[in-house]
């Protein structure tokens, strides 16, 4: 069976491995216009990744880890402000920038994202399966150089990036970021959601086309689970 990746609007994904682990990552459900459902309906969960203390990332994070035992990933002091509102000490992984942990088989590394936080610091977070598939999601961030060091100690085979500009990257900053990443595909996030953000995908595919033409776009329909494997991304939305 292969991996799936469910995007729920914005930056809100999950990730069911081949195994049946599901993780999920910036859950904003309730208050997300683009969430097909409520947070009371995700299912199991074996672990949360928080980017950053933002109401639009850290979303329901607190609630679905109480209801599901789920263990919450996320910068240290931001792990400690979820475990003063009422999360359980065990479920609570803080860690921080270039630390790596090993949750529900999923080799877990936190990297740097340039954006602000209410607590601690922005992060992007990149997976590595248990068959090596590896996925970036950058989080909220603005492009940065350093970007370039990713793909030197990873081989990535799907980057999340946000594309809606005025508070991360915009279509032609996050298709350059491919340049430096070399995903072997990449998906549109944190897009469509308010007014201010960027409200399609054309754009950033003109410009994949010019900064990285070699990264494919997949562009997912919220709710509609797209099929993974190393190397492949197999799905019946567009993929352009």
């Amino acid at each position: 069976m292969p991996h799936q990746l469910t995007w729920y609007g914005h930056s809100n994904f999950k990730l069911q491995t081949s195994t049946g682990k599901a993780i999920f990552i910036d859950p904003f459900f309730e208050g997300n216009p683009n969430a097909p459902i409520a947070s009371g309906s995700v299912g199991h969960a074996d672990c949360i990744c928080v980017t950053h203390d933002h109401g639009d990332h850290v979303g329901q994070a607190l609630e679905i880890a109480k209801a599901t035992g789920a263990t919450v990933v996320g910068v240290f002091d931001t792990i400690q402000k979820l475990l003063k509102q009422g999360l359980p000490e065990s479920q609570g992984l803080g860690m921080n920038i270039g630390g790596s942990v090993q949750v529900a088989n999923v080799r877990i590394k936190m990297v740097q994202a340039m954006h602000s936080t209410a607590s601690g610091a922005a992060s992007g977070y990149i997976l590595t399966l248990e068959d090596g598939f590896c996925l970036y999601h950058a989080g909220d961030t603005g492009l940065f150089a350093s970007m370039e060091l990713f793909a030197i100690f990873h081989e990535i085979d799907l980057a999340i990036l946000p594309i809606g500009g005025h508070f991360t990257m915009d279509p032609e900053q996050a298709a350059y970021a491919c340049k430096l990443l070399r995903p072997a595909w990449v998906v549109p996030m944190h897009w469509g959601t308010f007014p201010v953000l960027e409200q399609n995908t054309k754009s950033f595919s003109d410009y994949l086309a010019r900064h990285a033409p070699d990264a494919k776009l997949l562009s997912l329909t919220p709710g509609k689970a797209a099929a993974l494997s190393k190397n492949e991304a197999l799905s019946d939305c567009r993929c352009e």
